[in-house]
C-alpha cells in the first residue's frame, strides 16, 4: 500500500474499506477540489503532489503540498459541507478514491477509521497554519529550503520537476529572488537546477538551511506504528 495513511490502518479496516477504493489518474493540472464546491470524494495520494491553495482575486496562496503521506477532501471530518480552497495537482501521479458517503458509512462500523483519518487532518492544519506564519516571519532562503524538504519528502523522491516561476507563485515571491537563492543552493552542492526540475541531491544539509517549520510539519505528519496485538 503506497499510501501512507492507508498503509498505517489495521488490516480489517483496510479490509472494510477496499471494496469502495478505486484508483485514479491523476494528471498535472487537474482540479480536485474547487471553492465553494461539495466535497465528493477523499483522494488517497499514491505518487505525486497536489497543491492545496487558496485563490482569492486573481491571487494564489499554497498552504500545503499534499503527497503519499496524505490525502484530499478529507477535511469533511470537520462538517463542512463545502470546501474552502482549491486541491490542483503539480505533479501527475496516482491516487485511490472513495465516495464520501462510502467513506461515512465504513466508518460508523469500523471507528478506528475515523481516528486514524482525524489524526491527518489535524497535522494538514498545523501544515497550513505554520505556512502561513513562516510567510510573514521568515527569510526567503528558510522558506525556500523549508518548501523543497517538504516537497521532497511528500514526493518520496529527490526530483522535483517544479520551475522557477512555479517556486515564485507558491511561495509569494519575486522570480529574482528564488533564482538568486536556488543559484547559492547549487553552488554549495546542496541541489542541481536542470531544465523544468530540481534535483535535492543534500536533503539533511538543506533541512539546516530551512527553518523550524520544516521541522514542526515533518514532526506532524510523523505516523505512529500500528498497534501490535495486546498492546
Amino acid at each position: 500500500m503506497r499510501n501512507s495513511i492507508l498503509a498505517n490502518l489495521d488490516l480489517p479496516d483496510l479490509a472494510a474499506l477496499g471494496p469502495c477504493l478505486e484508483r485514479v489518474t491523476l494528471r498535472e493540472r487537474r482540479i480536485l477540489q474547487e471553492p465553494q464546491k461539495k466535497v465528493e470524494y477523499v483522494y488517497f495520494i499514491e505518487h505525486g503532489i497536489v497543491s492545496v491553495r487558496i485563490v482569492s482575486a486573481g491571487s494564489i496562496l499554497e498552504m500545503a503540498v499534499v503527497g503519499h503521506r496524505g490525502a484530499i477532501g478529507a477535511s469533511f471530518l470537520l462538517g463542512g459541507h463545502v470546501v474552502t480552497h482549491q486541491s490542483i495537482v503539480m505533479v501527475g501521479g496516482s491516487a485511490l478514491r472513495i465516495r464520501v458517503e462510502d467513506l461515512r458509512r465504513v466508518m460508523e462500523e469500523r471507528p478506528n477509521i475515523h481516528d486514524h483519518l482525524a489524526r491527518y487532518v489535524q497535522a494538514l492544519l498545523l501544515h497550513c497554519a505554520q505556512t502561513g506564519l513562516c510567510g510573514v516571519r521568515h527569510e526567503l532562503e528558510q522558506r525556500l529550503a523549508s518548501w523543497l524538504c517538504l516537497t521532497s519528502d511528500a514526493l518520496n523522491g529527490q526530483v522535483l520537476p517544479v520551475t522557477h516561476d512555479y517556486l515564485s507563485l507558491a511561495l509569494g515571491l519575486r522570480r529574482t529572488g528564488i533564482t538568486q537563492t536556488l543559484s547559492r543552493f547549487e553552488e554549495q552542492g546542496l541541489i542541481r537546477k536542470m531544465r523544468g526540475v530540481l534535483q535535492i541531491d543534500q536533503h539533511k544539509k538543506l533541512e539546516k538551511k530551512a527553518c523550524n517549520c520544516y521541522a514542526i510539519i515533518a514532526g506532524a505528519y510523523a505516523s505512529p506504528r500500528k498497534s501490535e496485538p495486546g498492546i
